[in-house]
């Protein structure tokens, strides 16, 4: 994957702007380091061999507070970047890279696995559902969300209480 790193960014930088994500350049910069490095790992769907579509993934210990009872010190999976090619939205790449995500993290013995979007982003939650994530909180975040209701909703894929 870290000889793919370039065509990740272009693609990350040419087709995942929209009003809903937030995507500054030093912490673009330090997800790409992660992927360079093996600490995230990527999926990513190809077409005439080109990347056309790119999903991030890594263990993470950031979302402790959401974790089911006597798991708040277990280590969960987190989603990153789910970007998909103007061109071949609309045919569940997304979701079906989402799913392998998903797959890998399990894999790897992460039970829990999160996934953060803007709240409004009806085309990410529609895709995350498909994919077996549910919304379990939306929080005021005016830092990374400078849009309509400026929240960010978060969603567990894994045992639901």
């Amino acid at each position: 994957m870290p000889e793919q790193i370039g065509e990740i960014l272009a693609l990350i930088r040419e087709h995942g702007p929209n009003p809903w994500n937030f995507l500054p350049d030093v912490e673009l910069a330090a997800h790409l380091s992660a992927i360079r490095r093996g600490r995230t790992q990527a999926v990513v769907a190809l077409h005439d061999g080109e990347i056309v579509a790119v999903v991030t993934f890594e263990p993470s210990d950031a979302f402790h507070r959401y974790q089911p009872s006597g798991r708040e010190i277990e280590w969960q999976g987190h989603v990153g970047e789910v970007v998909v090619h103007r061109e071949h939205r609309g045919q569940g790449l997304g979701t079906r890279l989402l799913k392998a995500a998903v797959a890998r993290l399990l894999q790897m013995g992460l039970i829990e696995i999160y996934v953060e979007r803007h709240e409004e982003n009806e085309g990410s939650a529609g895709m995350m559902r498909k994919a077996g994530f549910l919304v379990i909180d939306v929080f005021d975040d005016p830092r990374r969300r400078d849009v309509g209701s400026r929240r960010t909703a978060v969603s567990r894929y894994g045992p639901h209480p």
